[in-house]
């Protein structure tokens, strides 16, 4: 398997250092994968200034393309980025080859939105326009139960508003998103997206970094306010996607035995590692003992 690189300025290369990945089916040592250092994070974040100028200027209909293009790129690769995905991540290859389709699909769909220009005020007076700019550097951290989802919730997003990225997986399943760098680096003007992978250790340098404009993270709640602490200082923009504590709620007159199934399958879907899974249900007294059983 492998081997994985980091993809910095348009370029594959070597971390600084390496670390393991687990596969966590057997414990077992699954790969070798490269370490970023703060020096290599700091070339990443330069690069991806350098790059964002031109990026932003270029028509919508061009960065479209280039979704299009990286979509094209994950979904050919379908077989390939599931069997890995299932490897670091351990979720049954039905499931992974599901996630890497959803994540193609999700390229495609933020390639299919606009940024129009809305008018809100055109009178003799005067007119009045609001128009979407890009920030600049943006920060994406994405945690290790849908590596690959939940980064095609935030790159794509990214990229089709004219901005730059520094993606970082979880420590613990970086390597289908490495992949993904391999298949999509030619398919980018250098910088535009740079990946980098750590051992937990540089993330608060991404949220710090005087470069970066915004940080987008999904993961705990407490380390959800170790980022928004970090980015206090410079008031940078955060977005965060946090752990959930769902209830369900089951009514008086609900078949028990249609909806207990339901229930527990919103609580155990990705064997329960997923952040909006059911985590208690208020079920009414007359079906409780029934709900239980």
């Amino acid at each position: 398997m492998g081997p994985f690189k980091l993809l910095i300025d348009g370029q594959l290369v070597d971390g600084d250092a390496t670390m393991s990945v687990i596969n966590p089916a057997n414990e077992e040592v699954l790969a070798e994968c490269p370490r970023a250092s703060k020096a290599q994070l700091d070339k990443a974040v330069a690069a991806a200034k350098a790059a964002f100028p031109a990026w932003a200027a270029r028509p919508i209909a061009e960065r479209k393309a280039a979704l299009n293009a990286m979509a094209d790129a994950i979904q050919g690769d379908l077989a390939n980025l599931a069997r890995i995905l299932t490897q670091e991540q351990g979720k049954p290859i039905n499931d992974a080859m599901g996630e890497v389709f959803g994540c193609a699909a999700f390229f495609r769909y933020f390639a299919s939105l606009d940024l129009p220009v809305k008018v809100i005020q055109d009178n003799e007076a005067g007119r009045v326009e609001t128009r979407r700019r890009p920030l600049g550097v943006v920060g994406a951290i994405v945690p290790w139960n849908f590596p690959l989802i939940l980064m095609a919730f935030k790159v794509p997003a990214a990229l089709l508003a004219g901005n730059t990225v520094i993606l970082k997986p979880a420590a613990t399943t970086p390597l289908s998103t490495l992949r993904i760098a391999e298949l999509v680096k030619e398919l980018l003007p250098p910088g535009v997206l740079n990946v980098i992978s750590d051992a937990n250790d540089l993330g608060g340098a991404i949220t710090a970094h005087p470069d970066i404009r915004k940080v987008s993270f999904t993961g705990s709640t407490e380390t959800g306010k170790k980022v928004m602490a970090g980015a206090a200082e410079a008031l940078k923009r955060v977005t965060l996607e946090l752990g959930g504590n769902d209830a369900a709620i089951v009514l008086e007159g609900s078949d028990p035995k249609e909806t207990a199934p339901k229930i527990f399958q919103g609580a155990f879907q990705n064997s329960g590692q997923v952040c909006i899974a059911i985590k208690r249900a208020y079920v009414h007294e007359s079906i409780y003992d029934a709900m239980c059983d």
